[in-house]
């Protein structure tokens, strides 16, 4: 029995020294099985005996065998209990600053009660009975000093941080070390000591995958990165179990004094049985009441993987696009019962043989007829009188308008121009910019960037090989050292560029983004050559012999784009991959061109100078603008036959609009010349060749024009009195839009006096005065519907669309009023010269007295003539349906035309910015920033309000950091790239006590850097239950500060200063927290769509956030206020025309006597002018956005030209049918239109074709073309075809009134 009790005992001692976390080693399980034979053969033995009596020698043997099998077990328990190591002797060869342990195979020793605190810091739950251990208070503090980095990163996931804390411990400090660990090189120093050199350790390979699978999910929420990558020598995709303890273990890292080399293996290997302690998987809490990891730690702990939702299959009927089939089928059925109806009417007018209508015989009128008539004529009355009163009084009248036009234009004087693309494309008022604003008040404004894009013509590749094996990389040649060297000095060059901005020079680090100053000044320069500081000498840096090159800078990049916030690779080479600036250069912003993450395949290198924007600075912004410029114009003369660079400047796009815009001056002053050279000469109507310079109306032409750019001046002047500043959008396109109006309303003036007979003893004053009165209510009807449509779509939301419509309302406005008062009296002016037979321009001179013979106009002849009555034939006039044709497709494309404005075009043909956007679309990878937002208001110093923002344990799983890491696993759909940074994560893991970060002076209070060797330096909190919990109330804002000020540093890689200095807005004195922000990145975006997507996508994930966490939350990006309105355009669109047609349908109805069809007919003529212009730009690639809307308001505005004239006119045509009122109105109204408004701006149109600027090529030249020919087509072909086939409700008292007016 004595055995027995001597099992038991070394049972209860080995339960005594193993930790209660831990399983029983093996060797206690080698002894408990032991026993438990010894226990069978005695239990045997008795069973024998009390059945047979015999058989006593059998308990010998068992005795024996017992005996052999402890005596075995308990001498390599025995062997279990030494040490391998005890103390720190010499220093390390290897490693500066670290040292050796110290040779020691006795028993383990007892541990200080001063360390006591220390072990428990490191090793939690590890106590080891009574503290006797292989390890002393030097080596605890040697190990706690090493896993600074590891434990900063790591211990935001319990689980893992404490499978590593165990690797450790049991290697540095295990009571049975000599189990596991081998010793194999020693080395005596001069203390006759002896220091190990070398060991073997034996890990499960249980262990090894329970501990990485642990902590390979981890984040380093400051560079939105896994932590392994930053720890494990390498990316973390190539990272795993194996070699990351091998290089945690590698003398090459800088913190491990000699090599420990791990076996992995589950079973005993040479005598060793591996360490196999019990570990915790990230989704188990601790013992000491640590809980899981959160989601964003552990995979495992999300749940299955988010799927993005389908996309919406496309509408089809039988596969084909639902819109083409309903169109064709309406097409079809309009088709049917078109040609029904023509043939029955046909049939039954040949059955009864009557006229489509009969002679105006009563006068029997409705209300609105006679009301109608009323209004009409007291127009009629009013524009003669006053007609008749401007050529009578013609001087007093001119004078008076210059008089206008000169103290409206005085408001040039204050005229601004607009050509800040924030102002120009979002609404103060709107999302974007409140959000903008909101950024900018609390961060400060979005940097600027000068940035480069550089390949290179040569196509050679190579392959690295490493020297301490693996595969061989190959590089692309881009990365060639004599490549990078010669990009090393342009950016060398680009950062001594010097500026003269009032006399001073401006350099770089005047402007640059230094986001350690003042500690470092050093500018931040995105560029792969910071992983080599920015030096020709590390770049060229090498360890090898004769013979081998062991590491350069091909092993440097490798490690570098793996771990780029490393401050030590773990090459022979040893140098840093952290930027001069503090920052690390994450590869994915300097290269380009790679495939998947193969950094060293990259073909373009991109390299980018952040400066700081100064919006409310005027000095210092003008400073950087200067230095841009300078930039600029040295990239401009920068040659090298060996790279090709594509770059930009943050002024680079609005340099190249006014470039643009001075360039197109010529075009557009030839468009204009020819479009005034063709009015002066048509305005005339000539005789014969002998009164060529009597009958030509070349000043009245030029008088035309004149008033033309008068109202615009007006315009312009009125509004800039008001303070409103102009657009380029305004100054381009409203000389056009005017120019239309004017042009047509006077062509129908001089040609109406042309054709016109005076009366029986009618003076002149009294002609012009009767013909203004038949045609100024025509033109009172286009000009005020034109008027208050456009006044109407100053409604909008889109700063260019409402400048565009109030500068074009009010100018269309000025000019009709010009035009029936100046332009009159100058109308009756040249009619006395001209019945004077004086010449044209010289007026002193008269020609003899002739007898002449007054004619037509070819124009007018060869409408009256030929055209009208052939487009009026009963066989031509079922061309209709090609128009309804034309509709249909047009209604059909309508949801296909593409929305957005590709920046391509706003740039010239020439322009070095399309060569960047051009490489930026090709070659780069990541998208920009996006900032999610949470305003202030948020308690972030109670667990509540920390729990609804973080993303470690503890967090709520519907967190913003969560909900914006979980969006990152479906980036294709989110355009989420990366985890977010937090700086609440980071600044948790800071102020842990276990780590060294957060500290401070026990005499001042004052914050001590982790490099700081000071013994009144002590740790922010307590090693306590309570310390080791998040910080809160004041303890929270206590050490914030100290947090966002600390530089980053060998000892503390989680210091805020340079993360987080503008992440987080402090109220004054640091009594709060007010507005935060928590940056990612979208994927990358390379056209319109993917833009609007971007915004559309990060402001639904923000609107889940704001919900999740009853608080308000935005995404922000340097790019939103651009894209925002195209979020609501296609409404925007429809609610600007549809207003546009609705005010005209109004006063059309109104101007025309209250006729309801003939406003019907012009609104749906009107309606389907501007239906076809998109089908148009589906077809010509032309996109919706605020340029195209302008100039579709715009052909709102000009289709009423078209349309009103005739339509009027066919209303008052006393012809018998209505195909010859159909026929008289387009001869008469159809030539005016057709000479004036067509011809005209058909020939300016076409030299628009030549410009160099695509903006005008796509968005004026082709638009206009499009609006000219549809409005031609609709207005003289369309138009007076439906008029002939439709019963309008004549109004025959109007009729009756104007037939016996005079």
């Amino acid at each position: 029995m004595h055995t027995i009790a001597y099992v038991r005992q070394v049972a209860a001692l080995r339960r005594q020294r193993v930790s209660a976390s831990k399983k029983y080693s093996d060797e206690e399980e080698i002894i408990t099985r032991y026993a438990k034979l010894y226990l069978g053969c005695h239990f045997d033995l008795i069973v024998t005996l009390k059945g047979m009596g015999l058989l006593a020698g059998r308990s010998i043997l068992c005795t024996l065998f017992f005996f052999i099998l402890l005596s075995e077990g308990y001498f390599r328990w025995v062997e279990a209990q030494h040490c391998v190591w005890y103390g720190e002797c010499g220093e390390s060869e290897k490693v500066p600053g670290k040292k050796y342990n110290c040779n020691y195979t006795g028993p383990p020793k007892p541990l200080d009660s001063e360390d006591y605190q220390l072990l428990t810091e490191l090793c939690p739950g590890y106590g080891y009975g009574n503290r006797s251990l292989c390890c002393d208070g030097a080596q605890l503090r040697t190990l706690k000093g090493s896993l600074q980095l590891p434990l900063q990163f790591l211990s935001r996931c319990p689980a893992c941080f404490f499978n590593l804390m165990n690797l450790f411990c049991e290697l540095t400090c295990s009571p049975h070390q000599s189990q596991f660990v081998n010793a194999t090189k020693f080395n005596a120093t001069a203390l006759n000591t002896t220091n190990v050199v070398e060991v073997q350790y034996y890990i499960g390979q249980t262990f090894t995958n329970a501990m990485y699978n642990a902590c390979k999910d981890v984040q380093a929420p400051s560079s939105n990165v896994k932590a392994l990558s930053l720890l494990c020598g390498k990316d973390a995709k190539a990272c795993n179990a194996t070699n990351w303890i091998q290089y945690m273990f590698s003398i090459d890292n800088g913190q491990t004094p000699f090599p420990i080399i791990p076996i992995f293996s589950d079973a005993p290997v040479s005598g060793y049985t591996p360490m196999n302690n019990k570990t915790y998987d990230c989704t188990e809490g601790l013992e000491d009441g640590s809980g899981p990891c959160s989601c964003q730690d552990c995979t495992k702990a999300c749940g299955p993987t988010p799927v993005p939702p389908a996309l919406p299959p496309p509408w089809t009927i039988l596969g084909i696009d639902a819109m083409t089939v309903i169109m064709w089928i309406s097409y079809t059925a309009f088709l049917l019962i078109f040609i029904g109806v023509v043939l029955g009417a046909w049939c039954y007018r040949k059955r009864t043989i009557m006229s489509e209508y009969g002679p105006i015989l009563d006068i029997n009128a409705s209300c609105c007829e006679t009301l109608g008539e009323r209004f009409e004529n007291a127009l009629r009355i009013v524009f003669s009188s006053w007609g008749s009163f401007c050529v009578q009084h013609p001087f007093l009248v001119i004078l008076s308008s210059l008089m206008v036009i000169g103290a409206s234009s005085g408001g040039l004087a204050y005229m601004r121009i607009t050509t800040d693309p924030v102002e120009l494309w979002s609404s103060p008022t709107s999302q974007a910019r409140e959000e903008k604003n909101y950024f900018d008040s609390h961060f400060g404004p979005f940097f600027r960037t000068a940035q480069l894009i550089i390949t290179t013509p040569l196509n050679d590749t190579f392959l690295y090989s490493p020297y301490f094996g693996g595969s061989d990389v190959p590089f692309g040649a881009i990365l060639d050292k004599n490549i990078l060297h010669q990009v090393l000095d342009l950016q060398l060059e680009i950062e001594g560029l010097v500026a003269t901005y009032e006399g001073q020079n401006v350099t770089l680090k005047d402007l640059c983004l230094a986001p350690l100053a003042p500690y470092n000044d050093n500018c931040t320069i995105l560029s792969v050559l910071n992983y080599f500081q920015n030096s020709h000498a590390v770049l060229d840096h090498m360890k090898g012999d004769e013979f081998y090159v062991y590491a350069d800078f091909h092993s440097h990049f490798l490690y570098c784009v793996s771990a780029p916030a490393s401050l030590n690779d773990t090459t022979l080479l040893h140098d840093p991959c952290l930027g001069t600036f503090g920052g690390p250069v994450f590869p994915w912003l300097a290269l380009g061109g790679y495939d998947d993450s193969n950094f060293n395949n990259a073909t373009a290198l991109v390299i980018t100078f952040p400066l700081n924007n100064y919006l409310n600075d005027t000095v210092r912004q003008g400073k950087t603008l200067a230095w841009e410029k300078e930039f600029i114009k040295f990239m401009k003369n920068f040659n090298n036959p060996n790279l090709t660079i594509a770059f930009s400047a943050e002024r680079s796009i609005e340099d190249e609009i006014d470039r643009e815009s001075n360039s197109d001056i010529r075009t557009i002053v030839i468009s204009y010349v020819i479009m005034f050279v063709y009015i002066s000469l048509a305005l005339g109507h000539i005789q014969s060749f002998r009164r060529l310079l009597v009958d030509s109306k070349v000043s009245l032409g030029i008088a035309g024009i004149l008033i033309v750019l008068s109202s615009v001046s007006s315009s312009l002047g009125i509004f800039s009195y008001a303070g409103i500043p102009l657009t380029l959008i305004v100054i381009e396109v409203i000389p056009f839009l005017v120019l239309a109006v004017g042009v047509d309303n006077i062509f129908i003036i001089v040609q109406t006096y042309q054709r016109d007979e005076r009366m029986p003893q009618e003076e002149i004053h009294q002609q012009i005065g009767r013909i203004l009165g038949d045609v100024a209510p025509s033109m009172f009807l286009s000009s005020f519907s034109e008027t208050v449509a456009f006044f109407l779509g100053a409604l909008s939301n889109m700063p260019a669309v409402r400048t565009f419509s109030m500068f074009a309302g009010l100018a269309v406005f000025i000019d009709f009023l010009l035009q029936i008062s100046c332009f009159v009296s100058l109308l009756g002016l040249d009619a006395r010269r001209q019945e004077g037979n004086r010449l044209d321009i010289i007026c002193c001179v008269k020609l003899p007295e002739g007898q002449e013979t007054k004619t037509d106009g070819f124009l007018f002849r060869f409408f009256k003539k030929v055209y009208a009555p052939f487009i009026l034939k009963e066989w031509v006039r079922p061309i209709v349906v090609m128009f309804v044709g034309m509709l249909s497709f047009s209604i059909a494309v309508v949801n296909k035309v593409e929305i957005g404005l590709d920046q391509k075009l706003s740039m010239p043909d020439d322009s070095y910015v399309l060569d960047y956007f051009k490489n930026m679309s090709k070659y780069l990878h990541t998208g920009a920033p996006v900032y999610f937002v949470v305003e202030e208001g948020l308690n972030y110093s109670s667990p509540e309000g920390q729990n609804v923002v973080c993303g470690g344990v503890g967090c709520n799983n519907d967190s913003l950091v969560q909900q914006v890491y979980t969006a990152s696993l479906i980036s294709n759909y989110t355009s989420i790239a990366y985890t977010p940074s937090s700086w609440l994560d980071d600044y948790f893991d800071w102020v842990k006590p276990q780590s060294t970060c957060c500290r401070y002076y026990n005499t001042t209070g004052a914050f001590c850097n982790a490099s700081v060797v000071n013994p009144s330096c002590v740790s922010c909190r307590p090693m306590t239950p309570s310390g080791k919990q998040r910080p809160e109330g004041e303890d929270f804002m206590r050490f914030l500060p100290m947090f966002l000020s600390d530089n980053p540093n060998v000892k503390c890689g989680k210091g805020g200063h340079a993360a987080y200095a503008t992440a987080v807005d402090l109220y004054p004195n640091n009594t709060g927290v007010g507005a935060t922000y928590f940056m990612t990145y979208h994927t990358i975006l390379k056209d319109s769509p993917d833009f609007i997507d971007a915004l559309k996508m990060a402001r639904v994930l923000a609107k889940n956030i704001s919900q999740s966490i009853d608080h308000k939350v935005f995404a922000y990006s340097v790019f939103y206020v651009f894209y925002e309105q195209y979020l609501t355009i296609a409404y925007d669109t429809a609610l600007n025309l549809s207003v546009s047609l609705a005010s005209i349908f109004v006063v059309t109805t109104v101007l025309l006597g209250f006729e309801l069809w003939s406003a019907v007919i012009v609104s749906i003529t009107i309606a389907m002018i501007l239906v076809n212009m998109f089908g148009v730009m589906w077809l010509w690639d032309i996109s919706l956005n605020a340029v195209s809307l302008v100039n579709l308001v715009m052909s709102c505005g000009i289709s009423v030209e078209f349309c009103s004239h005739i339509v009027r006119a066919f209303s008052i045509s006393v012809k018998k049918n209505r195909v010859e009122r159909a026929e008289e109105a387009l001869a008469h109204m159809g030539s005016s239109v057709f000479s004036g408004i067509t011809l005209t701006k058909f020939g300016g149109i076409l030299i628009l074709a030549l410009s160099k600027s695509q903006i005008f090529q796509v968005f004026y030249f082709r638009m206009y073309l499009a609006i000219v020919l549809l409005g031609a087509t609709h207005g003289l072909i369309f138009l007076p075809v439906l008029l002939s086939y439709i019963d309008l409700n004549i109004d025959r008292k109007l009729v009756y009134t104007d037939l016996n007016m005079f």
